[in-house]
């Protein structure tokens, strides 16, 4: 019969480093199993979400392609009608063109001309007269909509409009702003705000031709702005991105040099719809944290309004951040110029436009109840008041003095003093004769009597007695008492000379 082998501390030692042993083995499983089934529930969940997604996906296409297909069904069904109708409105446009041009008849109105030049198709002509009409731009605006609904085809009148505009700006031909903003004015009369949400799911209204011709004009107009030194100016920005939007030629262009030119003329009105016309409605976000960064909170306001993205950007909120940075500014150009005058009007000077900055945007969102100008307005009226006085005092200072109106002690060294004959007058109605300014005494009066009141001489001032005597011009000696008035000097002889001098009431010469 065996025994068993007696129980030492050495082997109840190696049975619990055995334990132990196992017992991280069974701990480092359980761990991978949790792993493992986490990962693959993960997996399930992800897959699941994966397949709703396809799922509504599904659905949605689904829901587009029955919804195109019946687009499709009612334009095919409603072309014969709309064949018809186009038919007759140029027939009704080419007789109304015929017409003109078998007897051309002038007319005042602006809307008629408009029409005329539109029924012709004449874009050279439309552009001439759009530019000799400058000065009445708030009528001229309206009837431009009006005079290209006369054209046969008005995608066209304005495309060589703008064909001619960029051939002519190659060759830096004189009168480009005005063509240009002849340009502006068609772009945006063709291509109204409100076209622009109601072109999506929309094909385009102009045809493949006019589409291809659009692309090159606008192609080689990009490459005239990227050579140009002087740089882009914000209209002709506009109307670039004007362009691009109208003709639907986004995918032409890299998103980011679209994205650049919303960010460099941002302070555009349009420019905010122009943005999400262009699709970067999902990065409006973005962009409007950039135009902060930048110290364009006013932009920034227009710029969520349009986006609707109010409540991630408070417009209260960003105009009092303006209004801090424009005060910090204006104080940063005071220091930087040592507090000098200008300085200071430089200071003053931005003050005031960003006060007028503000009020324009608080009145254009109807933010008066959040946001209260009083105070702001009142310091505007301020600062006119002083931007006024300082222009007023200038003029003044700068104004020469009158050529006629020296005194006795003014003369240079010791020649007689700087009395000038009244210069010729350069027009014969600039002045009147002397002798109708100036009338001859009457012979009744003594000569004391004459002169004993101050003449009206128009344009003579009263002379005051000089410190030196006045013998070394005249030779005429007396003292100065500084009481007041001592003699008078009145009209000037062919010689140069004063004509009457009146000495304390009495004519001496």
């Amino acid at each position: 019969m065996s025994t068993a082998p007696p129980i030492t501390a050495d082997r109840v030692q190696k049975f619990i480093e055995d334990l132990e042993a196992q017992k991280k083995i069974v701990s480092k499983c359980t761990k991978l199993f949790t792993t493992l089934t986490n990962h693959f529930t993960s997996l399930q969940n992800s897959l699941s979400q994966k397949s709703h997604s396809l799922d509504a996906k599904f659905l949605s296409l689904s829901s587009k392609f029955s919804q195109t297909l019946e687009s499709l069904s009612q334009r095919e069904y409603s072309l014969p009608d709309r064949e018809s109708a186009a038919a007759a409105h140029i027939e009704t446009l080419k007789e109304a063109a015929l017409a003109e041009f078998k007897d051309p008849k002038g007319s005042a109105q602006l809307s008629d001309t408009l029409k005329s030049l539109a029924r012709r198709m004449d874009s050279a002509g439309l552009v001439k007269f759009i530019v000799s009409k400058r000065k009445e731009s708030v009528p001229l605006r309206a009837e431009i909509s009006v005079a290209l609904s006369e054209a046969v085809d008005p995608h066209r009148l304005v495309l060589e409009a703008f064909e001619d505009f960029v051939s002519q700006k190659s060759g830096k031909t004189l009168g480009l702003t005005d063509k240009r903003w002849a340009c502006g004015m068609l772009v945006h009369a063709l291509f109204p705000e409100s076209s622009w949400k109601e072109k999506k799911g929309k094909g385009p209204e102009f045809s493949r031709n006019i589409g291809e011709r659009a692309a090159e004009v606008v192609d080689r107009w990009k490459g005239q702005l990227d050579g140009e030194k002087e740089g882009l100016t914000p209209g002709e920005a506009v109307m670039f991105l004007h362009m691009v939007v109208g003709f639907e030629l986004k995918e032409r262009f890299d998103e980011g040099f679209l994205r650049k030119l919303v960010l460099d003329f941002s302070s555009r009105r349009d420019m905010a719809k122009l943005a999400a016309a262009l699709g970067f409605e999902d990065k409006m976000g973005d962009i409007i944290d950039e135009l902060v960064k930048n110290g364009k909170e006013i932009e920034a306001v227009y710029f969520a309004r349009a986006a609707g993205l109010t409540e991630r950007f408070p417009p209260v909120s960003l105009l009092k951040s303006y209004q801090q940075n424009s005060k910090k500014n204006a104080t940063t150009i005071l220091k930087n110029g040592n507090y000098s005058a200008a300085a200071t009007e430089e200071s003053k000077n931005v003050e005031l436009n960003s006060i007028k900055a503000i009020i324009k945007c608080v009145e254009d969102h109807k933010l008066e109840s959040e946001f209260s100008t009083d105070l702001l307005r009142k310091r505007a009226t301020q600062l006119e008041k002083v931007k006024s006085d300082r222009k007023k005092s200038s003029a003044a200072a700068g104004k020469p003095q009158n050529k006629r109106s020296h005194s006795a002690g003014s003369a240079r060294g010791s020649g007689p003093p700087a009395f000038r004959p009244a210069k010729a007058a350069k027009f014969s109605n600039a002045y009147p004769p002397f002798n109708r300014r100036n009338p001859a005494p009457s012979a009744q009066q003594s000569l004391a009597a004459r002169f004993s009141a101050q003449y009206n001489y128009v344009g003579q001032n009263v002379f005051e007695a000089p410190t030196v005597p006045y013998a070394s011009a005249y030779g005429v000696t007396h003292s100065q008492s500084g009481k007041g008035l001592q003699y008078m000097v009145y009209g000037l002889n062919t010689q140069n000379k004063p004509e009457y001098v009146v000495y304390k009431g009495v004519a001496v010469c």
